[in-house]
């Protein structure tokens, strides 16, 4: 079993976080599931430049950590919603101020971006 000072560093809870969010997609992941339950197809279209391996990956690693469920409706054709667990919700509501500040400084990261992307 982890203990807490392992998980967490000098008692920084940020570490713990970051565990969950390690991954590429899975802050978007998390951020499309706020408003409802999605279809594997509706997350694929949403992040669009994901791999198909890729997102099922970390989707698993979302249901293991517990912040997702996935429900298997077991129809023909086959059905799965992913959703969110109240620890995802609010893992999820805490990644809401990201985005926010993503908007408020939208033109000056695209200048930061286009500079770097600049560098040999």
């Amino acid at each position: 079993m982890t203990k807490t000072c392992e998980i967490c560093d000098n008692g920084c809870r940020l570490n713990a976080t970051l565990r969950i969010l390690s991954g590429k997609w899975k802050p978007l992941i998390l951020f499309s599931l706020r408003d409802s339950p999605k279809r594997y197809g509706e997350l694929k279209r949403l992040i669009l430049a994901v791999s198909d391996k890729v997102l099922i990956q970390q989707l698993k690693e979302l249901k293991a950590d517990h912040v997702m469920a996935r429900t298997d409706y077991t129809e023909v054709p086959p059905r799965v919603d992913c959703a969110l667990t109240p620890l995802g919700r609010s893992l999820a509501d805490a990644i809401v101020p990201l985005c926010s500040w993503g908007t408020e400084n939208e033109v000056k990261m695209a200048s930061i971006f286009a500079n770097r992307d600049a560098l040999p």
